[in-house]
């Protein structure tokens, strides 16, 4: 006879969480971290009742914002390698629609995070609920169909029994490394309060392991082949190499042959800024060295990356219809790209079995590595100390601009301090070990280029959506992941006014964090984007109805929420408020005033946009034809 255990829908799914464990390695760790929670009339009853009986087995959260908490949960997991996630429970429809943004995130980060949205009644005797959209097509769509196409495994309940094998697919998706990603359930709200005897075995404990998975010999003899062949390779290092903890596997490739790396923003942060060996930043926000180095590779490695446009410059950043490409990827999708050598299999084993193979077989590449990388290290110490006012104005660093509209900007935000100059005296200033989150504007490509890191995992950047908003609440994920850590997000102003409101919630649960916000009044990158292809400046700055320049005060804002603030328009002022930050026990915002057009530029790439194929405007006809000649060299699939 089976027993059973009768609980509500509820009560029986926050109890399957407190069961769930993860195997990588021989190591065994919970897998639920907590739940992150905005009640409402859809969830309160049900789970939210539920969650109130597990407070000391959960680490259970309020948000302020649904797509703030959710951006708190891919922040959490993505620093936790995938080990751990939070679920996340909303009402239904706003409160779900919230969590839209926040799955194209986790989506294309592949990163695990579980939604629980509650959903309208599986009866339908009240029907139209209280949010509840009424489409002609179908009575049984609501808000949380939105969450299909962004979810890895999609799923309503409508009856109690439906939680088992829905949760249990939910959990092999959410950690199997080749589909890991977002997963919806959705919870009929009548559901979560209907009671149902289940089976004690379902509640027992559950551990899911993840195999590191052994690349075919023949594709391994295929990379070994190829690579023997070549005369200048270049390992790109991506996310998948960190999820991997490849790191020391890839340094060993490294030491052992002298093929030299590259990164991405997602693998930036598995290999140490100081290894000789390291280029840095690939691609469109990559840097002089990696940049330069890649467009006379003749075989390249992909190790763990998706290859994004960003990441191949459009597909220019290299030779890819003459290099031979070997990509390294436990997802066969992303192993085929490039028309590659598909090795499928984990990173690390994959980088051993190639390491092995490889024997003594070494690669004459060190004299050009040493040359470009000292090429960009005074390029970069060149960006430390930019002097505004000798800038060059004509395509330098403060291109697509004038110096009447930079006195403006002097007066209006009261500064003369560049991005660069900023952005390296943080990186020299705080801890070895401290993390840095960011995610959109012109900050991911000034840290690609100019963050230095030799802690590994320290730098947890999302560029997979580059979703504005995800610097704040990401950084109270990673903070919860690692709470012995200073954590840091740095955010443009831009960003901040798009989502600000998890800084509450740092400030409520005590989780520590200090905002670093670069205040240039306006979408700079965007800005950026459009004059530099022709166009004038256009709804990207933020002026008054006047035409002024905006000077809001943010230091202010954080003070109403009771952070500690600081304001800074000096390199002086900004370490001394640092210095200070360390010291404080809650959490702090620093509010750098910096000037517009003192971000890095490209080095050596391109990037494919949408720029107008007929204008009447000079500028945008000749940036439509360095388009086109770009494109020239670009490969096609």
């Amino acid at each position: 006879m089976v027993n059973t255990l009768k609980l509500t829908t509820g009560e029986a799914i926050v109890k399957f969480l407190t069961k769930q464990y993860i195997s990588i390695d021989g190591e065994e760790t919970r897998f639920v971290e907590g739940v992150l929670n905005i009640f409402g009339h859809g969830n309160v009853l049900g789970i939210g009742e539920g969650l109130s009986h597990y407070q000391e087995e959960l680490k259970i959260i309020q948000g302020k914002n649904e797509q703030g908490m959710a951006q708190t949960a891919v922040g959490f997991s993505k620093q936790s390698l995938r080990k751990k996630i939070f679920a996340v429970t909303t009402s239904v429809g706003p409160g779900s629609a919230n969590l839209v943004t926040a799955a194209g995130t986790a989506a294309a980060n592949h990163i695990p995070v579980l939604f629980l949205p509650g959903d309208t009644f599986a009866t339908r005797q009240p029907d139209p609920v209280l949010q509840q959209i009424e489409n002609p097509q179908s009575i049984g769509i609501t808000t949380n169909d939105a969450l299909k196409p962004l979810s890895r495994y999609f799923d309503r309940i409508t009856r109690p029994e439906q939680i088992m094998s829905a949760l249990i697919r939910a959990f092999e998706v959410m950690t199997n490394p080749q589909t890991a990603g977002p997963v919806t359930i959705a919870l009929s709200q009548d559901v979560q309060g209907e009671a149902y005897d289940f089976p004690e075995s379902f509640f027992e404990k559950r551990v899911h392991y993840v195999d590191r998975v052994e690349p075919p010999k023949r594709a391994i003899e295929a990379a070994i082949d190829t690579l023997k062949q070549a005369k200048q390779p270049l390992l790109i290092v991506g996310g998948g190499a960190k999820y991997a903890e490849a790191q020391e596997a890839i340094k060993t490739l490294m030491s052992n042959t002298n093929i030299p790396m590259a990164e991405t923003q997602a693998g930036k942060g598995t290999i140490e800024s100081s290894n000789p060996l390291n280029l840095g930043g690939l691609g469109v926000t990559g840097n002089l060295a990696a940049n330069v180095y890649a467009k006379d590779a003749d075989v390249i490695v992909g190790i763990g990356t998706r290859y994004s446009d960003f990441t191949t410059s459009s597909k220019t950043v290299a030779n890819f219809d003459e290099a031979k490409i070997i990509n390294i990827n436990v997802n066969r999708v992303d192993a085929y790209k490039l028309d590659a050598i598909q090795v499928v299999g984990d990173a690390k084993v994959s980088v051993k079995h190639i390491t092995d193979a490889l024997g003594s077989h070494q690669f004459n590449t060190l004299d050009v590595v040493k040359n470009v990388k000292q090429k960009w290290h005074e390029e970069r110490t060149r960006l430390s100390q930019i002097d505004i006012h000798q800038a060059n104005f004509e395509g330098e660093i403060a291109g697509h601009f004038n110096k009447e509209k930079l006195n403006e900007y002097i007066t209006s935000l009261q500064t003369e301090l560049p991005q660069t100059n900023a952005l390296i005296k943080v990186n020299d200033l705080i801890e070895r070990d401290a993390i840095i989150v960011a995610a959109a504007g012109s900050l991911p490509g000034d840290l690609e280029r100019l963050w230095e890191t030799d802690v590994f995992n320290t730098y947890n950047m999302e560029y997979g959506y580059s979703t504005m908003g995800y610097e704040i609440a990401a950084a109270v994920g990673a903070k919860v992941a690692n709470p012995d850590r200073e954590v840091y997000a740095l955010v443009g102003d831009g960003s901040f006014l798009m989502m600000h409101t998890e800084l509450l919630t740092a400030l409520q649960y005590n989780y520590k964090i200090n905002i670093i916000l670069f205040d240039n009044s306006g979408f700079g990158c965007i800005n950026n984007l459009q004059m530099g292809n022709g166009s004038d400046s256009f709804c990207t700055e933020f002026t008054d109805y006047n035409g002024n320049v905006m000077n809001v005060d943010y230091k202010k804002i954080a003070e109403g929420y009771g952070a500690v603030s600081y304001s800074v328009n000096n390199l002086e002022s900004l370490e001394e408020a640092l210095n200070q930050a360390k010291k404080e026990t809650k959490s702090t915002l620093i509010e750098i005033k910096t000037l517009p057009k003192t971000m890095t530029d490209g080095y050596e790439s391109f990037w494919n946009v949408g720029v107008s194929e007929h204008s009447e405007k000079p500028s945008i006809q000749e940036a439509y034809k360095g388009k086109t000649q770009s494109l020239k060299k670009a490969k096609q699939y």
